[in-house]
Parts: C-alpha cells; sequence; structure tokens
C-alpha cells in the first residue's frame, strides 16, 4: 500500500515562507498510531489527513502535529480545504469541514480559504511576569492593558501580550514552557496594534513538538477572543485583524482575522489565508499499525 501526499506552505502567497503543511491523501485505513508516526516523519507543525465524513459535512480531516492529535488546528483546515477544491474532490465557495471541534464552515476559493474556528472560549488568568520569565523576557515588558491567561477557538492557549519590541526577543525556556501550557496546545506571545488592526505573533508548543510554529490560525482566532474579552476589540459586531508570524523563523506568515461579538463576548471566529502549493510525492512505506 502507498499513499499519495501533498506539501502546501499555507498563510503565504509565494513558496517557502509560511507555514508548511503535509496534506496525506487515502488514509481512510490507517490506524491513529499510523497517522502519529507519518506526521512524526514529515516533522512540520501538522500534517493532515483528509477523509471521507461521518455527518452532515463535506469531508472530515485528522490533524496531528508530531506529537499528538489536535481537534482543530487553522493551517492544516485552510490547506487541505485549499488542495481537495483544487483536485475537484470539493467544490469551491462554501462547504462545512468535520473535525475533533465539530462541523466547522469553510470557505474556499482559488488562492486559500476562509476556516470558522471552533467554540469560543476564556479560561482563567494567568501570571503574565511568570509567563515573561518562560520566554527571557521581564515584567516590563508584558503590556498591562492585555491581561495574561487563557484564550481559545478550538483549541486553548496561554496568552502573554507584550509590548512591541519585546515579541522579536522572546527566547523560550521549553520547561519553563510546558509549566505553563498543560493541558494547552502552547504559549502565544503577542503585541497587539489597535490603530493599525495588526497583531505580531510568535507561537510555542514544545508539549506538541513544535518548539516555534511559523503561522497558528487556531491561535490566530483565540488571540480574536482574548483581545474581545479584555476590551480591546468592540464588544459589539464584527472585527477584523492582520496576524504577522513567522519571520523570526525566516517563513513570513499573515493571517486574516474576523471576529464577531455580542455583548463583550466573542461569539464567531474565522481566520483566512492563501495556499502556495510546494511539493507531491508518495508514501512507499507505512508505520506497523
Amino acid at each position: 500500500m502507498s499513499l499519495r501526499y501533498d506539501v502546501v506552505d499555507v498563510f503565504t502567497d509565494r513558496p517557502y515562507a509560511g507555514n508548511p503543511l503535509a496534506v496525506v491523501h487515502g488514509g481512510h485505513g490507517l490506524s491513529t498510531a499510523q497517522m502519529q508516526a507519518i506526521a512524526a516523519e514529515f516533522h512540520l507543525s501538522e500534517t493532515v489527513f483528509p477523509l471521507p465524513p461521518t455527518g452532515d459535512a463535506d469531508y472530515r480531516v485528522r490533524i496531528f502535529t508530531p506529537g499528538r492529535e489536535l481537534p482543530f488546528a487553522g493551517h492544516p483546515s485552510v490547506g487541505a480545504a485549499w488542495v481537495l477544491a483544487r483536485d475537484g474532490l470539493i467544490s469551491t465557495g462554501d462547504v462545512v469541514q468535520e473535525c475533533g471541534a465539530g462541523l466547522l464552515p469553510v470557505r474556499v476559493d482559488d488562492y486559500g480559504a476562509q476556516v470558522t474556528g471552533g467554540a469560543p472560549e476564556i479560561g482563567p488568568a494567568l501570571d503574565g511576569a511568570a509567563l515573561a520569565a518562560a520566554v527571557g523576557l521581564t515584567g516590563s515588558d508584558v503590556d498591562a492593558a492585555v491581561p495574561a491567561g487563557v484564550a481559545g477557538a478550538g483549541v486553548p492557549y496561554a496568552f502573554l501580550a507584550v509590548h512591541p519590541d519585546a515579541v522579536a526577543r522572546a527566547v523560550p525556556d521549553p520547561a519553563a514552557v510546558r509549566a505553563h501550557t498543560d493541558g494547552l496546545v502552547g504559549l502565544v506571545v503577542v503585541a497587539y496594534d489597535a490603530p493599525a488592526g495588526a497583531a505580531h505573533m510568535r507561537m510555542f508548543a514544545p508539549d506538541v513538538g513544535v518548539a516555534e510554529d511559523p503561522a497558528t490560525g487556531s491561535a490566530a482566532v483565540a488571540l480574536a477572543v482574548l483581545l474581545v474579552d479584555r476590551g480591546v476589540l468592540s464588544p459589539e459586531g464584527q472585527t477584523g485583524f492582520i496576524v504577522a508570524q513567522g519571520a523570526e523563523l525566516g517563513r513570513p506568515s499573515q493571517l486574516g482575522v474576523l471576529v464577531h461579538a455580542d455583548a463583550g463576548a466573542a461569539v464567531r471566529t474565522s481566520v483566512w489565508g492563501t495556499v502556495t502549493p510546494v511539493a507531491r510525492g508518495e508514501l512507499v512505506a507505512l508505520p506497523d499499525r
């Protein structure tokens, strides 16, 4: 048995930027352990397996980091939808993706896709100074206007808002990051420029096998949830902003985010990005079950 795969770069309009993604086709006969082993072999931030839907959806995906399966992630959702539409397996326009976070609306076009995030959630407040120390920063780097805490829109993250000059200076201590992200995907260090509607973000997730991610759609929509909760974004209606990520890794990425709020809480989010094909190939050997 062999399986065809594509490698695409997501959240970029040029190859060898953005976040690389492996899309492995025909994997409906694989076990979870085999999928995890294949993801570890690619050793990208995520590997996605498009599968036949089990519910009222156009397709289903399973998403794996090198270390574990995730119920939702942005760049695999965007990349898989675009590849499937390119290959004629789903239509462009509005489709529904089934994943661990549920049935999520997706809008696909010739350039990329817009994916709705999972249910917005706000978790506990966190110690900003302690999070800063975990990434080599100090309390003076912390943006007190955006208190640190947990937020998610499909999967949860710890967020540390800092002043603009501090984002690039962050140097994570993996053990310390793990200590502060138990039960979470990772730690996001971010500076948000409200007048410009722009965020500079980095995401560290050593616990799932990702030292630093070049572009993190699920963290971008979770950031929107946090910013509404902290009063930075409008408490009513729709707000959009742009996230820049990945420059520190030599893989600049751009993510477009929309959030709909009601009564001071995020009720719906989405992330949009472009996709660029890079490679295609065949897995000629599969891991043991």
